[in-house]
């Protein structure tokens, strides 16, 4: 994971970024910091991994087994069914719905190049597919199904017309900073 994100920084470079968001757990903030080792690091709990309530730090096979019902409803629907005590899809598209928002206001109101615009987002597995979920209007309940997330993966997106025209996915899942690509090859 730390050679990946170190890689992904090198690839990134040449790239700037205006703002540099990281979940608060430490190993997102590790990461932010392996990836862009000179820019401050802003801190938003809103990139936090979704909560899992009772099922943290249980294995599928054992949440299947003590819990089989909750764990049957949310693999049939993780938008609208969640742990007891934890979040559900719906919960985290909320908080990082609203962090997009703020966001795209941010950059129209700071009148400058799209360039000096770019912000770089490092979360959590299911926070970064219901945020894929939640900007491509994909219907929310299908996060799990349609949306893969590997470690010190790049993915691009781009909202030209604002949050509620929806974003342009110009990169997904990448990882050819591992296969020695530099710059950035989605412009």
């Amino acid at each position: 994971g730390r050679a990946a994100a170190r890689t992904l920084g090198e690839r990134l470079a040449g790239v700037s970024f205006a703002r540099v968001i990281a979940s608060p757990l430490e190993r997102a903030l590790e990461t932010a910091t392996l990836i862009r080792p000179t820019d401050a690091v802003e801190v938003d709990d809103r990139l936090l991994e979704a909560d899992y309530g009772e099922w943290e730090g249980s294995t599928v096979e054992e949440i299947e087994a003590r819990w089989p019902a909750e764990r049957s409803a949310y693999e049939a629907d993780p938008s609208a069914h969640g742990s007891a005590g934890g979040e559900t899809g719906q919960d985290v598209a909320r908080r990082v719905g609203s962090l997009l928002e703020e966001l795209i206001e941010w950059a129209a109101e700071s009148r400058t190049p799209a360039d000096d615009q770019r912000v770089l987002l490092v979360g959590h597995s299911t926070l970064n597919r219901v945020m894929l979920a939640v900007a491509l209007d994909v219907p929310l309940g299908d996060y799990r199904r349609r949306f893969r997330q590997d470690w010190a993966n790049l993915t691009v997106l781009r909202f030209p017309g604002g949050f509620a025209a929806g974003a342009q996915l110009l990169l997904y899942n990448d990882m050819s900073h591992l296969r020695g690509i530099r710059g950035a090859t989605w412009e």
